[in-house]
């Protein structure tokens, strides 16, 4: 015997082998197999039947797996072991007509006595069920879509089950991605909410979960992904609720609003901004319907015309009561007329306040039709009664001006003239002459003309003096030029011809040679005879410039030139010129980077004793160590330099590497007694050099500056000489350069009191072959000696000249023939070396 059977209950009551029978079968509205464990069929239901389109003697006793299509088989057969209900699956089973698919569920029976396990399979037909989840499915994805292109983030809270859901654009508004896990928990997440709003988003959270809210709407600021705030308007609805009555699931959207947010600051901002207009400009502004009569004003309006602002707006006959009676009849007329054409208008009046006040008013308007289709007149009234004071008393002002148009007129042609003129000669100035340069559509040539010896004059005889030659001078050049010829003075002593007129270069050259003689005749002043010179510039248009001020400049290229070539002369500008300005102007350049990468070198030229030629110092020589063209000499780039203002720079730099180079010498034991180094006028000048020299801590007697004799002895400025005193003090001696071939004077020498003095190589040359020449260098020698200074021959050049300068008493010797300028390494083997006395030295010395 087997075990009573388990009864199973299929919801309608506990269900067993025996209660299937087919009468009770034929009740379940669905189809009904009973399967035994031969996976036979004991029985079926008129439903299964009909599902299948065959006969009860067809199915009765058939295998299942008749039915069945292949595949779908393990869906409907038992296995051994298993028990209880199984997954419901579709299945295609084979009827007459073809085959079907229908939803199965499986359930094993407990066996009747004998009769093994049975199962029982629950088929329902899946074209309806089919449809039904296609109808969902499409409900589904159309909710889907429109969340998503609504770009609605949707969450849902069920906090029975602890699952937290939130969709794709949920996660895409704050910057995750699709598949990012979210934390979801209210502790994790209000970390990322807006410090400011916390309080704010949690007492939402709190009223809901409550159960106060059923739907809850708020807004907030919430961390994206990459860092910045965004806005999220939140909706969220309570759907389940707890046995306590709180909420169990909340489903809601979250919308990102901050472009929302942005747009409405925007517009606070703007609103703010219009109010803050009206508030500073004081316009009032009003409203009026036309069809009802209604009028609304602001409270700009209502103080304007004197009333309380929490009254009402007066009507239409009210505003009319305030118009001044001089001005009513035309106001009212304007605005009828306005309001029959329907076009805007503007209005002006006087309006008397209520407390006797005139006020004019100003007012403009338009029309409008709101939603309701109602006509309003929209309009802003200002108060101008303080424009219109100022208005009448510029109309007085003006008046007053008028009455005086022509003394002003009068004083502006003066001031302008005197603006464009110099107040001396009577000439245009330089102001004058650049609106003639802008304005002229031609300009043939341009003389600039600066005047030589000038200052002299000026600084000797006086200012008036210097005036008056100023005053000659306009006169000379009116007398020259002709009548549509431009003159102007345009510097101190500088002036300028401008020809408009088409001239040749032959006429032009006479011009500028007629000038230059004029001014080389003496002018008589104050009783003596004053002596100009000038030098001019020319520059001729040849056809090829179009800026008249390229022509000026130009011409004073040119005048650069004559001046640099000796004065009281002419050049004309060329494209020779322009060259070699170029050509400077590219030495300058160099000469500078020279500078900043210490390009320049010493090189060193021996002195010795004219009796017994031992080196008794160096004369340090500047060179130039060009990376492109070697070792170049003075020469070829001190005029530059000067030219530039480097020369200064250029000489302390030699004298810091000469002094550097001497000390190395005395570490290495080398007997060099003492140095000199060229000094230039402009160095002289420099206010550096006694604070560069004191710096250094040179010893007495070590160094010796050399001065050009042309620095003019005689008339040392006061800076020159005490500088000069100081560094005697310092203990550098004082040597004179080329002496002989200058001005310095007997009185010169006694007061700047040099060491040495260097006989110019002009007097030395011709010493040996004119006697004459002889008598003049002893007497050089003779004159310092008598002042206790020694005197040094310089270009000495052959063995002749060195013993006769020796014989004359020079005390030192340098030149070509005892040794040439040469480079720190050079020298220093000569001075170790040491130097043999040739045997026509001594022998030219023996004859004498």
């Amino acid at each position: 015997m087997t075990e009573p059977r388990e009864p199973i209950d299929t919801g309608n009551g506990p269900m067993t082998q025996d209660s299937l029978a087919p009468h009770a079968m034929d009740q379940v509205p669905a189809g009904v197999i009973l399967v035994d464990a031969g996976n036979d069929i004991r029985t079926a239901n008129a439903t299964a039947l009909r599902l299948l389109g065959r006969t009860a003697e067809e199915v009765i006793g058939a295998s299942i797996a008749a039915f069945v299509h292949g595949e779908d088989l393990p869906a409907v057969v038992a296995f051994e072991g298993v028990e209880g209900a199984e997954e419901p699956a579709v299945v295609r089973f084979i009827g007459a007509l073809g085959t079907h698919a229908m939803l199965v569920s499986r359930a094993a029976l407990p066996a009747a006595p004998g009769a093994g396990a049975t199962t029982i399979l629950t088929m329902l037909p899946t074209d309806r069920l089919v449809s039904e989840i296609a109808s969902l499915r499409k409900d589904e994805t159309r909710w889907k879509y429109a969340l998503e292109s609504a770009l609605e983030g949707v969450w849902d809270h069920d906090f029975e089950t602890g699952n937290l859901f939130y969709s794709s654009t949920w996660r895409r508004l704050r910057g995750l991605a699709d598949d990012a896990e979210v934390d979801g928990t209210l502790e994790k997440w209000i970390e990322n909410v807006h410090p400011d709003d916390r309080a704010h988003v949690l007492a939402c959270i709190a009223r809901q979960d409550s159960g106060e809210a059923k739907f809850n709407t708020f807004q907030y600021r919430e961390r994206h992904a990459d860092g910045r705030w965004i806005w999220i308007e939140s909706r969220g609805a309570s759907v389940a609720y707890g046995p306590d009555g709180k909420p169990c699931r909340i489903i809601g959207t979250d919308t990102d609003i901050t472009a929302r947010k942005e747009a409405e600051a925007r517009l606070a901002e703007v609103s703010r901004r219009l109010q803050l207009a009206l508030d500073v400009s004081r316009i009032g502004v009003f409203e009026h319907n036309l069809d009802t009569g209604v009028s609304h004003w602001d409270e700009a309006m209502f103080r304007m015309y004197g009333l309380d602002p929490a009254g009402e707006a007066p009507s239409s006959a009210g505003w009319e009561s305030f118009l001044h009676p001089e001005d009513k009849a035309v106001a009212i007329k304007r605005v009828n007329d306005a309001i029959a054409s329907g076009t805007p208008f503007t209005n002006a009046f006087r309006i008397i306040r209520p407390d006797g006040v005139v006020r004019h008013i100003r007012s403009n308007a338009a029309f409008h039709t709101d939603l309701d289709g109602a006509t309003r007149l929209v309009g802003a009234n200002w108060d101008i009664t303080d424009d219109i004071a100022l208005q009448e008393e510029l109309r007085r002002a003006k008046s007053f001006a008028e009455a005086r148009n022509s003394e002003l007129e009068a004083a502006r042609v003066s001031i302008e003239y005197n603006a464009l003129h110099d107040h001396l000669t009577d000439l245009p100035n330089r102001r004058y002459l650049d609106r003639i340069l802008t304005e002229a559509r031609v300009v043939n040539a341009i003389l600039h003309i600066d005047l030589d010896r000038f200052k002299q004059i000026n600084d000797t005889l006086g200012h008036q003096a210097g005036d008056a030659m100023l005053v000659h001078a306009a006169d000379v050049l009116r007398s020259h030029a002709e009548r549509d010829d431009f003159i102007a003075r345009i510097g101190g002593d500088e002036f300028v011809i401008v020809c408009r007129s088409g001239r040749g270069s032959i006429h032009l050259e006479e011009l500028a040679q007629g000038i230059i003689q004029a001014f080389r005749r003496p002018v008589p002043y104050a009783g003596q005879l004053c002596r100009l010179g000038a030098s001019i510039g020319v520059a001729v248009n040849e056809g090829r410039l179009t800026d008249p001020r390229q022509l000026l400049m130009d011409a004073d290229i040119a005048l650069y030139r004559a001046k640099s070539l000796g004065r009281d002369r002419f050049e004309v500008f060329s494209d020779e010129m322009q060259n070699q300005i170029l050509t400077a102007k590219r030495i300058g350049d160099e000469l500078r980077e020279a500078l900043e990468k210490r390009q320049f070198i010493p090189y060193y030229q021996p002195q010795f004793d004219a009796r017994s030629l031992e080196i008794t110092g160096v004369e340090t020589l500047v060179r130039w160590s060009h990376p492109a063209r070697g070792v170049l000499a003075p020469m070829q780039f001190l005029k530059v330099a000067e030219d530039i203002n480097l020369l200064a720079a250029i000489d302390r730099m030699v004298v810091e590497m000469a002094y550097a180079d001497f000390r190395a010498w005395q570490r290495q034991g080398l007997a060099i007694p003492k140095i000199s180094v060229n000094i230039s006028s402009r160095r002289l000048r420099d206010p550096q050099l006694v604070s560069d020299v004191r710096e250094m801590k040179i010893p007495r007697g070590v160094m010796s500056f050399e001065l050009l004799e042309s620095i003019f002895l005689d008339e040392f400025e006061d800076e020159v000489a005490e500088t000069i005193a100081a560094l005697n003090e310092l203990g550098i001696d004082i040597e004179i350069d080329d002496f002989g071939t200058g001005h310095a004077s007997i009185i010169g020498l006694l007061k700047l009191n040099p060491a040495r003095l260097k006989i110019d190589r002009a007097l030395v040359g011709p010493v040996t072959e004119n006697r004459k020449q002889q008598k003049l260098v002893r007497a050089i020698i003779d004159i310092g000696h008598s002042l206790n200074i020694k005197v040094v021959a310089e270009g000495v050049e052959t063995w002749t000249h060195a013993a006769l300068l020796a014989d004359l008493g020079c005390d030192v010797l340098q030149g070509y023939a005892l040794a040439k300028p040469m480079s720190r390494e050079d020298f220093e083997r000569l001075a170790r070396k040491g130097f043999d006395v040739p045997r026509s030295f001594s022998e030219a010395r023996r004859v004498r």
